[in-house]
């Protein structure tokens, strides 16, 4: 093909391939043939890793557009969270399920996981290591925003968000305090005319039926706040509860702040047994 200034671009092969038609997927064609010409131009006619993240802008664009859902960048991995021994090896255990030999193989997609606990323990900083450990764009979805009448009907516009999710897929959809987002569950319905039902049993009809490839990471502060459909095995995969770290947990946190504002700190005179110590007492 020939780019915009008379590159004579030969098609991506192999890996490369692979991930910008990934990239690409929930771009309209129009909108994938910008994308594209984009990433020939910049790549000055040649595809690279660049290209697919010229291609992964473009659709994170549209995402933003969509006013309910966010596209999110992280940089964080497994090594960036302290504890949570289960979580992580759960995690690591499912990491290739999306991919097309998992696919051949039969292996099922996991479908999603609702974190639990204490505020402030790691729940979000999870959800942004999943996408980025397992290499799937990471899709924030603000619930609250689906009951902004200025948009139009909230259950309009939670299809559309999960419709857009879908069309991304195989992606990350945190959904981040999910009991703010249903606070008009589980009580006598009239208060917000019913919506708040309506827009639960849209996300337990979606849930239940999906197998697109999105997987949904959803926190809540209070497990006990949540209807108990929600909770119900077989809506997530796994619900994980997480505590206040204990002391071993509180060690490896310190040395992973540590490592990276002061890569020299071991040779210094901290001692992080005592900080997790001092934080004990606090």
């Amino acid at each position: 093909a020939c780019g915009e200034k008379g590159f004579n671009v030969a098609e991506p092969k192999g890996e490369i391939r692979e991930q910008i038609l990934k990239a690409a997927l929930g771009l309209t064609v129009m909108e994938a043939e910008q994308a594209f010409s984009t990433a020939i131009v910049e790549g000055e006619g040649s595809w690279s890793e660049d290209s697919v993240k010229i291609v992964l802008k473009r659709k994170r664009e549209i995402i933003q557009q969509s006013g309910a859902l966010d596209y999110l960048e992280a940089d964080e991995n497994m090594d960036s969270i302290g504890g949570l021994d289960n979580l992580k090896k759960w995690l690591r255990g499912r990491k290739n399920h999306f991919t097309d030999a998992a696919q051949q193989r039969g292996i099922p997609k996991p479908k999603g996981i609702l974190l639990t606990g204490v505020p402030g323990c790691g729940k979000s900083l999870t959800a942004k290591v999943i996408g980025n450990e397992w290499g799937l764009p990471l899709v924030r979805f603000d619930l609250g925003s689906v009951y902004q009448g200025v948009v139009g009907s909230s259950e309009r516009n939670i299809r559309s968000a999960l419709k857009l999710a879908e069309a991304v897929s195989p992606c990350v959809l945190f959904i981040d305090e999910i009991e703010k987002g249903l606070s008009g569950v589980g009580g006598s319905g009239d208060l917000d005319s019913g919506t708040s039902m309506r827009v639960f049993g849209t996300i337990l009809s979606w849930m239940n039926d999906q197998d697109s490839g999105v997987f949904v990471v959803a926190t809540a502060n209070k497990l006990k706040s949540l209807p108990p459909e929600l909770k119900r095995k077989g809506r997530f995969d796994e619900i994980f509860f997480v505590d206040l770290p204990d002391h071993p947990s509180v060690v490896e946190i310190f040395t992973i702040h540590l490592d990276r504002a002061e890569p020299n700190w071991k040779e210094s005179n901290i001692d992080v047994e005592k900080l997790a110590d001092y934080t004990a007492d606090a």
